[in-house]
């Protein structure tokens, strides 16, 4: 058989089989990822069914899923709503870092992989997916509660951070001089720091370009200047995801109302095809040696993600039930994880386990988050009746 119809036919049956996965999620009253990402597990490298014939429309399918959730979640909210939460949730941001980036560094040094080994496993453990808690948020119709922004700002507060790591850590990987890896570092912060300028200064401009009245024309303007932002930012050495954040934001009123009408389907079709991917490059084979690990890291960080939304939330004034969705939400990891220990492991600096540790701990986070964001509240609810005094 012909290649482009092997192709066809494997990339129609995981197209049809997400939806099947979908209904499914829908019937039982849970979020779709977990499903998408066994179901990438079960036809990728070391599962049962491998497929070959999909790999670079899947890859790039699963970067342009990460970029429109991020772009639609930006177009939630505008330049000067960002900037008032950055400067509320500072603390926060900084709490997030030391808890939950210190259980992975110290695993990494009682494993024997160095400081090298440790600063890349305090990366895979300190970030939360961004795309999957916008995912949870959305399909929980969360969007409008008055702890998301709350979770956006640490989100972006670790998007940011991570245009600082990133270039560290390519850095040290590549055994740069100090000199180095301070220009990779100035680039990165000169690029955010023009782009969040024209979004707070000359965001009207912004969508007037973009903006069309006709769906077609808007469209391709919108999906363009977002892949067309993401690409510049990734080539800076700023993550695709923060430019597309960033352009969201500049796009403000009508504009992006229509707009997040018009690239919701696309989202959803390629944020499928994002969770996929994760799941299709994970073997299953090297999971069980580093399982024990992986889960005492999972254990660990989830507390401490739920401490760190907890408190951020509370600063804000929000209720214990708002504080208790925050921390939840913001429990997943994903694919700036696995982006990290890839980075790591190709560079040879550090030890091949660590791609597999950061494998399982990714998975389990990645089902943990939404499940965990689904049940926050009837658990929440139920211990606030507990512990409520009993009339006498």
């Amino acid at each position: 058989m012909h290649d482009t119809a092997i192709s066809l036919i494997e990339l129609g049956a995981v197209f049809f089989g997400l939806g099947l996965l979908g209904r499914i999620a829908w019937k039982i009253g849970i979020s779709p990822i977990p499903l998408y990402l066994i179901g990438g597990l079960a036809f990728g490298a070391g599962g049962l069914v491998p497929l070959h014939g999909i790999e670079e429309f899947a890859s790039l399918g699963a970067e342009i899923g990460v970029i429109l959730l991020l772009l639609l979640l930006g177009l939630e909210y505008s330049a000067d709503e960002l900037v008032t939460g950055m400067r509320r949730s500072w603390l926060a941001g900084v709490l997030d870092i030391v808890l939950n980036a210190t259980p992975g560094a110290l695993v990494a040094l009682w494993l024997g992989w160095g400081p090298v080994g440790a600063i890349a496993m305090a990366g895979v453990t300190y970030i939360s997916s961004s795309g999957i808690v916008a995912k949870v948020l959305g399909d929980l119709g969360r969007l409008g509660n008055r702890e998301t922004p709350v979770v956006l700002s640490i989100l972006v507060f670790e998007d940011l951070a991570m245009a600082v790591y990133l270039p560290i850590l390519t850095a040290l990987l590549a055994g740069a001089t100090l000199a180095g890896g301070l220009t990779a570092v100035g680039i990165s912060l000169i690029v955010i720091t023009i782009v969040l300028i024209v979004a707070l200064k000359f965001g009207r401009y912004v969508s007037m370009l973009v903006d069309s009245q006709l769906p077609e024309v808007f469209l391709l303007r919108v999906l363009g200047a977002a892949l067309l932002v993401a690409g510049v930012a990734s080539q800076l050495q700023v993550s695709a995801a923060v430019g597309a954040f960033l352009l969201g934001i500049a796009i403000s009123g009508s504009t992006a109302e229509n707009a997040t009408k018009l690239l919701e389907p696309l989202r959803d079709l390629f944020a499928a095809m994002f969770f996929v991917v994760f799941g299709l490059n994970t073997n299953p084979t090297t999971i069980p040696p580093v399982l024990g690990y992986a889960v005492l890291l999972a254990f660990v960080t989830a507390a401490t993600k739920v401490a760190t939304g907890w408190f951020a939330a509370k600063q804000q004034g929000i209720g214990r039930l708002g504080r208790a969705r925050a921390g939840a939400a913001l429990v997943a990891r994903g694919e700036f994880s696995i982006v990290i220990a890839g980075l790591a492991v190709t560079a040879g600096a550090v030890d091949e386990q660590l791609a597999a540790l950061a494998t399982a701990y990714v998975l389990l986070m990645a089902v943990l988050g939404p499940v965990a964001a689904r049940v926050v509240e009837p658990v929440a609810r139920g211990m606030q009746r507990k512990l409520r005094p009993r009339p006498a």
